[in-house]
């Protein structure tokens, strides 16, 4: 399915891989719990995970991968693992955007940037202007982010539009809102993938994942390699995507009948 104002092409390896999968990276704490160590321990191992899940993707041809790395609500943890994991994000970036870089990759950030230190704010700044011409995976990090946040930003947005004459509330509509939120120049994510053994998507990407197929494992972040990827993709695999049409309609009639 292509989202109409899509403007960025992002070709699959085949009609049963997802042009675009986004996760929820939960488990570090408790994986850190399970081994008695400190949060940030299993912090540090989620990072590996990350690394992981961009080289799946890259072998796999899945052209764009949005990884929750840190909500607005996270903000409220305490300071000492905030601060951590401040500390861990500039690391990351000083450590491998050159190597993104290399294997073709795209980062980018959506979320609010205003509480980052100005040390973060450049570093993010720069790895953003180095990748931007690079197609291979769109990788999309979404940090001090939320989604009732993106929606809210988009309809203020529309509000200033409205206001400057530039735009008549009748004119208003799906696209209209779609086109000022995080992504909008990517399809919509095809797969969900949360782990940790929640049941939720904890207010990540709400607009975008309409129509998104969802997937959960009990498998905490760090533990997440290759193989955990691709029972998700061997999952999705097996699902008829119907946009709420029939199966006929999208020829793959099912046994019995449409439904």
């Amino acid at each position: 399915m292509t989202v109409p104002g899509d403007t960025v092409p992002v070709p699959a390896a085949s009609g049963d891989v997802p042009r675009h999968v986004a996760i929820v990276m939960d488990g570090n704490g408790r994986w850190a719990q399970q081994r008695h160590r400190p949060r940030l321990v299993g912090h540090r191992a989620g990072a590996r995970a990350v690394k992981r899940s961009v080289e799946f993707c890259l072998q796999k041809g899945i052209g764009a991968l949005t990884l929750f790395a840190f909500s607005s609500e996270n903000w409220n943890r305490p300071a000492e693992e905030v601060g951590g994991l401040m500390k861990l994000f500039l690391g990351a970036l000083e450590r491998e955007v050159e190597e993104l870089h290399r294997l073709g990759a795209r980062l980018r950030f959506i979320g609010e940037r205003g509480r980052f230190d100005d040390r973060l704010l450049a570093r993010m700044q720069a790895a953003e202007t180095l990748t931007a011409g690079n197609t291979r995976l769109h990788l999309n990090i979404a940090a001090s982010y939320g989604g009732r946040q993106d929606i809210v930003h988009a309809a203020r947005a529309l509000a200033e539009e409205v206001a400057a004459g530039r735009l008549r509330p009748g004119q208003i509509d799906e696209r209209a809102l779609g086109r000022h939120m995080a992504l909008a120049d990517l399809p919509a994510p095809d797969l969900f993938i949360r782990t940790g053994g929640e049941l939720r998507i904890s207010n990540f990407l709400l607009w975008q994942l309409a129509y998104t197929e969802l997937w959960f494992t009990d498998a905490l972040w760090p533990d997440v390699d290759a193989a955990v990827l691709q029972a998700a993709l061997d999952d999705y695999a097996r699902r008829e995507r119907r946009f709420g049409l029939t199966s006929a309609q999208v020829g793959h009639p099912a046994p019995g009948g449409p439904t």
